[in-house]
């Protein structure tokens, strides 16, 4: 059935859509969400929580029309998305699922707030792919974080500090990977690659570890945390285990079940996450096994 036939029923004649683009190809969108973009006015491709292949997106635009790309301000302070959306239909279109991000869920309750009419055409979207695409159990997952790049002299603990916590607990751990090396969200974006994810995951260590001899005399942390933080610095991060997931959903779909020492040694896609596994049954075993390479 091809999208011209779908109907989408009291869809307004003016209002904002958010509409999901699922993983990373035209294919792999929903029919009512390619309708809905087609029938916009406008259509914005908010390009800095993720990113689509340049291949696929003229190919959604020679389907639906013209897109223009918007960064962080645009969608943070959205005076102008909610001006058009006041007189006409705008699409805003976000890689995955549109609520995936806490920052599409408060363009939605802002435009509540200005009485902007709001639909959402959800998409699939990674943390409903990479799971079951691995094997590891989807209910087994604990919080999921971001490993992000160092920022000049600053280095992030936190989300190493996600990940101690959940393996502690028995909880897998999504890792996502960040796409923007200036932490502004407003371009010169470069997706981060395995060797990235490693070097990052080395400072993210190594400051963690500082911090806690110092922490540990002056006992501030909750024993829990206390505990789950020395049961990971007492692993040796070169063998620490992990899954490298490339470019998820889509025909060049790549995962490797492999260490972080070795994350160096990888390429990669054009965009990639980490699973980090905790305690597994013998079925997640058997399907963790078949993604390390010999």
């Amino acid at each position: 059935m091809a999208e011209d036939t779908v109907v989408l029923p009291n869809l307004p004649e003016t209002g904002l859509l958010l509409i999901g683009m699922g993983p990373g190809t035209v294919a792999g969108m929903t029919l009512e969400a390619v309708q809905a973009a087609k029938q916009a006015t406008h259509r914005r491709y908010e390009a800095y929580t993720a990113l689509w292949p340049e291949s696929e997106l003229d190919l959604l635009e020679r389907r639906i029309g013209s897109i223009q790309r918007v960064m962080r301000p645009e969608v943070e302070q959205p005076d102008e998305l909610f001006a058009l959306a006041k007189n006409s239909l705008v699409a805003l279109l976000v890689v995955g699922d549109p609520l995936q991000a806490t920052t599409h869920v408060d363009l939605q309750l802002q435009a509540l707030e200005h009485e902007i009419d709001c639909r959402v055409f959800h998409g699939v979207s990674i943390t409903t792919i990479v799971t079951g695409a691995v094997g590891l159990s989807n209910y087994r997952f604990g919080r999921q974080t971001t490993l992000t790049y160092p920022y000049g002299g600053w280095i992030a603990t936190s989300p190493l500090e996600v990940i101690a916590v959940n393996r502690f607990r028995g909880l897998h751990t999504l890792v996502l990977l960040d796409l923007d090396p200036t932490g502004q969200g407003t371009g010169d974006q470069r997706p981060m690659r395995p060797v990235d994810a490693k070097k990052s995951m080395e400072l993210m260590w190594n400051k963690l570890n500082e911090h806690q001899q110092h922490e540990d005399s002056e006992n501030q942390n909750s024993d829990m945390i206390n505990a789950a933080y020395t049961s990971l610095l007492g692993e040796k991060m070169e063998e620490f285990p992990v899954v490298l997931c490339a470019d998820m959903g889509t025909q060049d779909q790549e995962i490797v079940f492999t260490t972080i020492g070795e994350l160096g040694h990888l390429e990669g896609g054009r965009l990639n996450c980490l699973l980090v596994p905790a305690r597994t049954s013998e079925v997640e075993e058997k399907a963790l096994l078949r993604w390390k390479q010999e």
